[in-house]
């Protein structure tokens, strides 16, 4: 299956509109749907990456591979120990996931970065559904 690896610039004429729909959409997100949208972004970082490595676009995927990174450091660091018996295993599988990105950027190995694609998206999908029932649950 292949994947845009297209890349809104910042400085791009449709980016203005884009950034306030997104901010609007930060700003107004429950806690669940924020760390959704964190891991949504996350998946389409590591497809994009893989999609940039199998073109030879080492650039993109490097790019995407770093996004991703800040992301798994964003997830890393919301974490709360204290909060939540599973935080250990999770922070040890996100301390996983950065290993390999890095790994995948360095080596512009595509099997490293699916092998990523193919964990963050079972942790999304975890999670999707574990917001989906929080919010059945809040009705």
């Amino acid at each position: 299956m292949a994947y845009s690896t297209h890349y809104s610039s910042p400085y791009s004429s449709t980016a203005a509109p884009q950034h306030a729909y997104l901010q609007a959409a930060v700003e107004t997100a429950s806690p669940a749907r924020l760390l959704v949208m964190l891991y949504d972004r996350l998946v389409l970082d590591c497809r994009r990456a893989v999609a940039a490595q199998q073109e030879g676009d080492h650039q993109a995927a490097h790019q995407h591979l770093l996004h991703a990174q800040d992301i798994v450091a964003e997830l890393q660091s919301s974490l709360r120990p204290d909060g939540w018996d599973g935080a250990e295993s999770l922070n040890g599988l996100y301390s996983h996931v950065m290993v390999k990105l890095v790994e995948a950027n360095v080596r512009r190995d595509v099997t490293i970065t699916e092998h990523c694609l193919e964990v963050v998206d079972g942790l999304a999908d975890a999670w999707r559904q574990a917001a989906a029932a929080t919010a059945v649950q809040s009705a």
